[in-house]
């Protein structure tokens, strides 16, 4: 049964971070969040992209950069989904590839502490901003190649990572997967985020007929960098449920209802009624 055929809704927690460049740091806010969050009668936390590790230092960072199987921020997150019975969508972590490169990583947990599913980052972040901020996620991150979707709480779950939310391609395969909600942690810089932040999640919503869920890096970070914030969630029809503000970190709630989604999606079927462009002929 999809979260879309069932009545009552779903009570979800959103976990904004200034992330820093402990690990261990990092994982024990996060531990907290999950419980308070478990207590609160949330059956999800969602926590933003690069939780565990946010440096920019790539040589300091190296040296807590590790395989999956080794890392203890997942370790401890594994435990503690299972302690407290509750889903984590760990929004990303850094994780060390087989072949020594990176993946940026989003890992869904179970209740029981399982791995339910992996989605490795699709769209690196290379950019260089008018404010004089360049990236180069490439340079050390190896893309994904895998849309990745998973049963959770709030029905079919779509996941993505920050700089993808300007790819809409990823988002019309999300819809027509049929995703409840789709999942877009980040760490967006604040000239991006705002001009483009709440515009691209109303944007993706709309498209995919699904709440839009974004739990978001926020302030001024250990590594020096800054973050937007404003940890959304946004509803089938592009109204905003919750927006975290850009002032701090914290720990929001908010509730996805399944009636609302099968509302939006019979008045208007965009999902139904997409169709299939053949090439563009040019001349």
């Amino acid at each position: 049964m999809t979260l879309a055929e069932t009545t009552s809704t779903t009570r979800i927690a959103l976990l904004q971070m200034t992330s820093g460049i402990d690990p261990l740091a990092n994982a024990r806010i996060m531990a907290d969040a999950a419980s308070d969050a478990a207590r609160d009668g949330a059956s999800i936390l969602f926590t933003p992209e690069m939780c565990g590790l946010l440096d920019r230092q790539r040589e300091r960072a190296d040296q807590h950069i590790v395989e999956e199987a080794q890392d203890p921020v997942l370790a401890e997150m594994r435990n503690v989904a299972a302690r407290h019975g509750i889903w984590v969508a760990l929004g990303s972590l850094a994780i060390r590839r087989f072949d020594g490169r990176w993946a940026n990583r989003s890992l869904l947990l179970t209740p029981e502490g399982n791995i339910a599913a992996r989605y490795d980052k699709i769209h690196m972040f290379d950019v260089e901003l008018a404010s004089g901020e360049t990236w180069r996620e490439s340079a050390a991150y190896v893309p994904g190649e895998e849309v990745v979707t998973a049963e959770t709480p709030v029905g079919r779950l779509g996941l993505s990572i920050c700089y993808d939310i300007r790819f809409p391609a990823l988002y019309d395969e999300l819809g027509r997967q049929h995703c409840d909600a789709i999942a877009v942690p980040a760490a967006f810089t604040v000239p991006t985020g705002k001009a483009h932040w709440h515009l691209m999640q109303r944007a993706r919503a709309v498209e995919a007929s699904a709440y839009v869920i974004a739990a978001a890096q926020v302030g001024i970070h250990a590594d020096g960098r800054e973050t937007y914030g404003h940890s959304l969630v946004v509803d089938p029809w592009g109204e905003i449920v919750l927006d975290m503000g850009g002032d701090g970190p914290g720990l929001g709630f908010a509730e996805i209802d399944p009636k609302r989604i099968t509302d939006i999606r019979e008045q208007l079927p965009s999902l139904a009624n997409r169709r299939i462009l053949s090439k563009a002929m040019t001349s």
